[in-house]
């Protein structure tokens, strides 16, 4: 795990418990764990570039990914080309060209069918392609997938940094 350059992480399912939450005037609200974030935090402090690609778009996520100073955030971005938005693969792909890096480089969490694309050619590259404890079962089945004990939201982004660290 020590060959790791580039962290990427999805929102809803990852980050989040994957539950939308709404205010009495109709506002999004959505939970993160600080123990990931930190974990962000501790990867780029050890050189390791990080990032989100999810399929939303919402200030929510542009004020974490703010807070934590990380190096990318793509938003609208998701398994399907759509309104001109690349997906998460050629979001992906496009990032490691940036950083002169390989997919075998990167490690990517995802937890539902729009990742599949992604979390597959990761695994397949030799990379660390992980899921959350309550992924989906399409995502679970996926060869060489790391499947961690932690569920989405509830500091499953920790529980892999760590194992990069380590």
């Amino acid at each position: 795990m020590d060959k790791i350059k580039l962290f990427l992480t999805d929102v809803d399912g990852c980050l989040t418990d994957g539950g939308m939450y709404y205010g009495a005037s109709g506002e999004e609200m959505k939970r993160f764990c600080v123990y990931d974030g930190m974990g962000m935090v501790l990867l780029r402090k050890a050189g390791i570039k990080c990032g989100i690609l999810t399929s939303e778009t919402t200030e929510i996520v542009a004020r974490r990914a703010k807070k934590l100073q990380l190096d990318y955030l793509y938003m609208g971005v998701g398994s399907e080309v759509r309104r001109g938005a690349m997906t998460k693969l050629q979001t992906c792909v496009s990032i490691c060209k940036e950083l002169k890096i390989d997919l075998d480089e990167v490690c990517y969490i995802g937890d539902d069918i729009n990742d599949i694309d992604l979390l597959e050619a990761v695994a397949k590259a030799g990379g660390i392609a992980a899921c959350p404890a309550n992924a989906r079962p399409q995502i679970k089945a996926i060869p060489g997938i790391l499947q961690l004990t932690q569920r989405g939201g509830e500091g499953v982004v920790r529980e892999l940094i760590d194992k990069i660290i380590a």
